[in-house]
């Protein structure tokens, strides 16, 4: 090993500045001692000083500012376009860790599906009240215009993105599923690339599984999707425009799959069918991975100020002629209330047990459930049942008294609109920014249902950089890390 000037990235991690207790630690045991499946890692890190360190990381801030890789956060005044953060400190899964997640993952994935087809259609679930019909039409969501469709092959959700935590036991739980449109495939991708351009001797010494087929898998479960008849489909991507949070990772998705990035005015209906614009006159489109909100999407059919989408779209899908995915009415599945029924919808339509358990939730709309909320607000983390990003949370333990009387007016006020679960220990991982910290992470893997259900071996870890934050979100001052599955 090379004498270092300086001390080094590992040695920084093992000395004192580096606290382990008081939470579960993705790298470290109890004790301080290196995971064995972060040995090769730690190695690695040992022959780099943090001057070494540093430079490798300007390099990466470097080409993601060239690339513009990046997000907009929206608040109160202004649009602001920001380089999504990257830590070098990679977060490590061993194999049969994932294997158990993944086979959790497919499992949940399925019984939403399951779910959504019978909301749509016969609602036995609801009829045999194993989750009150009230949640369900009180989801803001759920797409009362899709009663009696029939997607092409029964998939109502082609890409999920299931966000998953770990307590202070490091047990795995889901905190939320995201079956609407959820993000963050692109950032996933390009960390890899970023850590083997600064690390390309690493991955094949640790066994790393691939991610770069994502885009191609992607792709196939899109053109799986495609109506009945259709042998070789026409698949474009259906973008908001420019000015989405979300831009780059919808042109950069595209790019990846070799399909055309369009919006709205770039398509037209005729006689049920949807048709793009091109230099050569009108192409058929058969499947739309579309990224515009359900209400957005067609302003005949719902927001009849909508310049996102096209006149007559639904009318295509609902002939059967276009494949959405993933499907209208999706988002019945993310409110957060319905949420809290999914290990009783594995348990209906699988005849199972859930592999990866839910947060323990309170409901707002109990009365035995809200009693405990507003009696434990300073305990508890308060969410709206349809908000995302991290955006109207109450977290009780760091909240003021004003905020947590702020937050028992609103739940009393709309006790459907909101749900509570216990502050949870999120396991903390590494991270270097100024300096060697730990930093709470998630995980979002991303699960793809064409043919066959799967699961690209990783997905986004998120990390909160704010010392001592729980929320990781990106719009809330969260980054990211690449996610190594090992064979």
């Amino acid at each position: 090993m090379p004498e270092l000037s300086q001390p080094s990235v590992s040695a920084t991690l093992l000395g004192e500045r580096y606290d382990h207790a008081g939470f579960f630690d993705e790298m470290f045991d109890a004790d301080g001692t290196v995971r064995p499946f972060y040995e090769p890692l730690q190695t690695q890190l040992s022959l780099l000083t943090t001057d070494d360190f540093k430079e490798r990381r300007r390099a990466v801030d470097a080409l993601f500012l060239n690339q513009g890789i990046g997000f907009t956060v929206y608040d109160q005044e202004d649009a602001l376009e920001r380089i999504f953060p990257f830590d070098l400190i990679p977060r490590v899964i061993p194999g049969a860790e994932w294997t158990k997640l993944e086979a959790g993952l497919a499992q949940r994935v399925r019984a939403l599906d399951l779910f959504l087809h019978d909301v749509y259609h016969d609602q036995r679930i609801l009829r045999e009240r194993v989750i009150p019909p009230e949640v369900v039409f009180g989801a803001r969501h759920f797409r009362r215009e899709m009663m009696g469709i029939d997607p092409p092959g029964g998939v109502y959700a082609h890409v999920s993105g299931v966000d998953i935590i770990r307590d202070h036991e490091g047990t795995y739980h889901v905190l939320e599923d995201n079956l609407r449109s959820p993000s963050g495939a692109s950032y996933m991708l390009e960390n890899r690339q970023a850590m083997k351009r600064t690390f390309p001797d690493l991955f094949e010494r640790c066994g790393v599984l691939g991610i770069d087929h994502y885009p191609q898998e992607l792709l196939a479960a899109l053109r799986a999707a495609a109506p009945r008849g259709v042998v070789d489909p026409t698949v474009v991507l259906l973008t908001p425009g420019v000015h989405n949070s979300a831009y780059f990772e919808h042109s950069f998705l595209a790019r990846q799959m070799g399909i055309e990035l369009v919006e709205g005015g770039d398509l037209v209906c005729h006689d049920e069918t949807v048709y793009m614009r091109t230099t050569r006159g009108l192409q058929r489109v058969d499947v739309i991975y579309r990224r515009v909100d359900d209400e957005y999407l067609d302003p005949l059919a719902f927001r009849n100020d909508s310049l996102l989408g096209t006149a007559g779209i639904f009318t295509a899908y609902r002939a059967g002629n276009v494949t959405l995915a993933n499907a209208l009415g999706t988002g019945v599945a993310d409110d957060k209330a319905v949420y809290a029924f999914v290990p009783a919808m594995i348990r209906y339509y699988l005849g199972e047990e859930a592999i990866i358990p839910n947060v323990p939730t309170y409901l707002g709309y109990r009365e035995d459930d809200r009693a405990y909320i507003l009696d434990h607000l300073d305990e508890l983390v308060v969410k709206p049942v349809d908000a995302s990003g991290g955006y109207g949370m109450l977290i009780g333990p760091a909240a003021s008294a004003a905020e947590r009387e702020e937050f028992r007016g609103r739940i009393q006020a709309r006790p459907r609109e909101y749900i509570a679960q216990p502050t949870i220990a999120l396991s903390r991982h590494p991270i270097y920014m100024d300096e060697v910290r730990p930093a709470h992470v998630d995980l979002r893997p991303f699960v793809l249902h064409g043919d066959r259900i799967t699961t690209v071996p990783g997905g986004l870890t998120r990390a909160a950089l704010v010392p001592g934050s729980l929320v990781v979100n990106s719009s809330q001052g969260g980054g990211s890390k690449d996610t190594w599955v090992l064979r």
